[in-house]
C-alpha cells in the first residue's frame, strides 16, 4: 500500500489540531505523527549546501538560515514537526560563556567551570540576548502554517558536563567528582542552569513555538539514586517553569532505561524513549499519564527497506496500547544515513498507522 492509497484524513488548520500535538495530549489521531531527532542536519545534501562555510554556532544565530535548515526536512520528508534549528550550547553563548563548536569534536568551553568562583560566568538569560531566537521563529510559524514547531533546551545535567569538562566527555569524571564531592557547589550549578534553560524555552514558546524538548543527551551516564538527587530538581524547576503555557513539554535522554520513571516524575508530558527499551515496557516504567516518543534504533536505516519496515513494525506493535505515541528515531539521524530512507520511513508509518 502506498501513501497515495492510504485514506485521507482532514488536515489541520493549526497546529494545535496536528496529529502531533494530539499525540502529545494523548488525544486520538489520524495517524501516529512522526519526526526525527537532528531530522534537519548532515544527511541533508541542501542542509550541507547552505552551511558550507559557515561555522555552526554562527548558523544558529541567522535568523535566514535558520528557518531554510528548519523547513528542509519538512519539505522533503513530510513530518509532523519541525525541530527549531539550534544547539543546546546557544544559550551558553548568549550570556558570554567563551566556548565554541569544533568540528569533529563538539562543544569546547574556554574556561570550564571547576569552582565556586567560576560561577560568576553564568548570568541570567534575557530575551535580547537571543533576539535572532524569535525573530527566526516568527519567520518559522508563518512558513510552516498548521505543522508545529518544536523548541528545545539542553537539560542542566548535559549542560553542566560540557561546562565542568570543558568539552565532550565519556566518563564525565570532572563533573561527577563536583557532584560527588562538593554537592552544594554542583546544587548551585545546576540551578543556574536551570534558569538559563527556562528562560531559553520560555523565549521559544512565546515566539510561537507549540511544544518544547528538553535533551538530557548524558543522564544515562547517571544511577537512578544520583539523578534524582543531583540532577531531577532542576530538570523539574525547568518543566515548572513552563508548566503555565499549556504546550507538551518532552524530556530525552540516551541510555535512560534505568531513568525512564524518573525523567516522568521530572514533569515532561511526553518522555523519550531510545532504542534500548521496547515501547511497552518504556510505559510500564514510565506509569500512566504520560504520552512516549520513540524509538527505532537509527542504525536500522542503513538495512534493506524490507528490514528497515520489519523493524518499524515492532515499534509500532510494542506502542499499540500506548496512551499517545509519537514515532521517532531512538537517538538523533546519523550524518550518513540515506534521506530517501528517511522520506519512506514517514510515509511507511502513516500508512501503517492510518485510522
Amino acid at each position: 500500500m502506498s501513501a497515495n492509497d492510504a485514506p485521507r484524513a482532514p488536515q489541520p488548520s493549526a497546529p494545535y489540531d496536528s496529529a502531533f500535538l494530539k499525540a502529545c495530549r494523548r488525544e486520538p489521531v489520524p495517524h501516529t505523527p512522526v519526526w526525527f531527532m537532528r531530522q534537519a542536519g548532515r544527511s541533508l545534501p541542501e542542509y550541507r549546501k547552505v552551511r558550507e562555510g559557515i561555522p555552526m554556532l554562527e548558523s544558529c544565530m541567522r535568523p535566514d538560515l535558520v528557518t531554510e535548515i528548519t523547513l528542509q526536512p519538512v519539505r522533503r520528508h513530510g513530518v509532523d514537526a519541525a525541530i527549531f534549528f539550534s544547539d543546546i550550547v546557544v544559550p551558553l553563548k548568549a550570556i558570554g560563556i567563551d566556548l565554541d563548536i569544533k568540528p569533529g569534536v563538539g562543544p569546547v568551553v574556554e574556561r570550564p567551570i571547576r569552582t565556586r568562583a567560576d560561577l560568576a560566568q553564568l548570568r541570567g538569560l534575557t530575551p535580547e540576548d537571543v533576539s535572532y531566537v524569535t525573530e527566526a521563529i516568527g519567520l518559522l510559524t508563518r512558513e510552516l502554517g498548521a505543522t508545529p514547531l518544536i523548541g528545545f533546551a539542553g537539560a542542566p545535567f548535559t549542560l553542566a558536563s560540557y561546562l565542568v569538562e570543558g568539552g565532550p566527555s565519556r566518563t564525565y569524571e570532572n563533573a561527577k567528582a563536583m557532584m560527588y564531592g562538593d554537592p552544594e557547589l554542583w546544587a548551585d550549578l545546576l540551578d543556574r542552569l536551570a534558569d538559563i534553560t527556562a528562560a531559553f524555552l520560555r523565549v521559544q514558546i512565546e515566539a510561537g513555538a507549540s511544544a518544547v524538548q528538553l535533551f538530557d543527551s548524558w543522564a544515562g551516564a547517571l544511577a537512578p539514586v544520583d539523578y534524582r538527587r543531583s540532577v531531577l530538581p532542576a530538570s523539574a524547576k525547568v518543566f515548572e517553569a513552563v508548566a503555565g503555557y499549556g504546550v507538551p513539554r518532552i524530556h530525552f535522554g540516551v541510555g535512560t532505561g534505568e531513568l525512564l520513571g524518573l525523567m516522568g516524575e521530572a514533569g515532561a508530558d511526553v518522555v523519550g524513549v531510545d532504542w534500548r527499551v521496547p515501547m511497552d515496557e518504556a510505559a510500564r516504567r514510565v506509569g500512566p499519564g504520560k504520552a512516549l516518543q520513540g524509538n527505532l534504533d537509527p542504525t536500522v536505516l542503513f538495512a534493506p527497506a524490507e528490514a528497515v519496515e520489519a523493524k518499524t513494525r515492532e515499534v509500532l506493535e510494542s506502542a499499540a496500547g500506548l496512551e499517545g505515541h509519537v514515532f521517532n528515531l531512538g537517538h538523533g539521524v546519523m550524518p550518513s544515513t540515506d534521506p530517501d530512507a528517511l522520506t519512506r520511513l514517514v510515509e511507511y508509518v502513516h500508512t501503517r498507522t492510518a485510522r
